[in-house]
């Protein structure tokens, strides 16, 4: 790898690319794609991803904060984006400023909004969500018709969308999902007989846009299935997802521990015989969960290594004793595949005891990323959403490791 990089993830543009081009195959032409950024892109990097989704056709953005979304508009994004988060009245310039598509849920933020559109000759585009049973954000559906014809009635203001959450779209019973779906519609029936008519409807997570296309509706909003990984454990999705995320170490202390010896912090693990260990730094200041002390596994020369101990902030040491001729340097696969085994985000999260969703949205800044498109390499190191801080390799033989 290229100077200090002992550990580092891997970004498959191309993977994320495909999964979009899949995700509107399956939709169909005349379903819009709204793909999910927030958190970082689900800390594959909210830039290169927002670049690669677009033109592999999805056609809006959705983030949860102002801030990503200012991001976003900063590095040169000109698609909508729309922000989840119920606004604060105070954010309303910056969202104009920004030109974001806000989430409204309060009639002091949506004058506020109409006011500064007014004076600026614009006329804003807002959604307005319904709560239909997640119980979070969202007017509840008694509540949603008669802001939503308040909001249409505002000369500053253009209701461009209305949108739910689905609480169980991954779980297997479909259920509640219909019940949601049901709530949704009838407000959508209420507003249309009082003359209001929504022209873009979106309900679909990426579960619900692989399992029920009754939920597809003008646009759907998928994240996690972009980014290659099941939005459910519990059934298939109907066709092949490629996860985008590899992170790979090297092994940078090989040594043997006599039978009785500690391993880490708090002396929670001790050797029962004569063990080979392998030093691997990567630690939960990485991302690396400390759940995963005792626990984990990482894939060195295409086997299986246990963790030992506790994780440590910076490190984590695992046993190599049926694994021959490890050496310092050796490459080291703590999501991905190594050989013929392969270590997912999804396997990790059950380890864990979390979801595949935090696994990768932990991974902190301090972990360079290395983008692939087609034949190019792009380096990003430090706050690795922003482009203006990336190093850019064509054909560099120091990137050779990532095929």
């Amino acid at each position: 790898m290229s100077a200090g990089f002992i550990t580092w993830a891997e970004i498959d543009l191309d993977a994320i690319a495909e999964n979009t081009r899949a995700m509107k195959r399956w939709v169909g032409n005349r379903v819009e794609i709204i793909a999910v950024v927030k958190a970082d892109a689900y800390g594959h990097g909210a830039v290169p991803v927002a670049r690669t989704v677009l033109k592999a056709g999805a056609t809006r953005l959705a983030v949860h904060r102002l801030t990503e979304g200012v991001a976003l508009r900063q590095a040169g994004i000109e698609a909508p984006i729309l922000v989840m988060a119920p606004l604060l009245p105070e954010e309303a310039a910056e969202m104009i400023r920004w030109q974001l598509t806000p989430t409204l849920s309060t009639i002091e933020v949506a004058q506020a909004l109409d006011g500064i559109a007014r004076g600026t000759g614009r006329r804003m585009p807002v959604h307005v969500e319904v709560d239909t049973g997640m119980g979070r954000a969202g007017l509840l559906p008694q509540d949603a018709v008669s802001f939503a014809c308040a909001v249409s009635r505002m000369d500053g203001l253009t209701l461009e969308g209305l949108y739910t959450h689905f609480a169980t779209a991954d779980e297997k019973d479909p259920s509640f999902v219909r019940r949601q779906l049901c709530r949704f519609e009838e407000v959508v029936a209420t507003l249309e007989a009082s003359g209001v008519r929504i022209p873009l409807r979106h309900t679909a997570n990426s579960a619900a846009a692989l399992r029920f296309p009754a939920a597809h509706f003008e646009a759907v909003r998928p994240g996690i299935a972009l980014y290659g990984m099941r939005p459910s454990l519990e059934w298939e999705p109907p066709f092949p997802l490629r996860p985008a995320m590899t992170i790979r170490s090297r092994v940078i202390r090989v040594w043997t521990l006599a039978p009785g010896e500690s391993v880490g912090y708090g002396q929670t693990f001790i050797t029962d015989r004569a063990r080979r260990m392998a030093l691997v730094p990567i630690g939960y200041g990485d991302g690396y969960p400390h759940a995963l002390s005792s626990r984990g596994a990482v894939l060195i020369r295409g086997q299986r290594a246990s963790v030992c101990g506790r994780v440590s902030m910076d490190q984590i040491v695992v046993d190599v004793s049926k694994i021959p001729d490890v050496r310092v340097g050796d490459e080291v696969v703590i999501i991905g595949r190594q050989g013929e085994e392969e270590i997912w985000a999804e396997e990790l999260a059950a380890w864990a005891g979390t979801i595949h969703y935090e696994i990768t949205t932990r991974i902190s800044p301090r972990v360079p990323r290395i983008y692939r498109e087609g034949s190019r390499r792009t380096i990003i190191v430090g706050r690795y959403s922003d482009f203006h801080t990336c190093i850019e390799a064509r054909d560099d033989p120091a990137l050779s490791s990532f095929s």
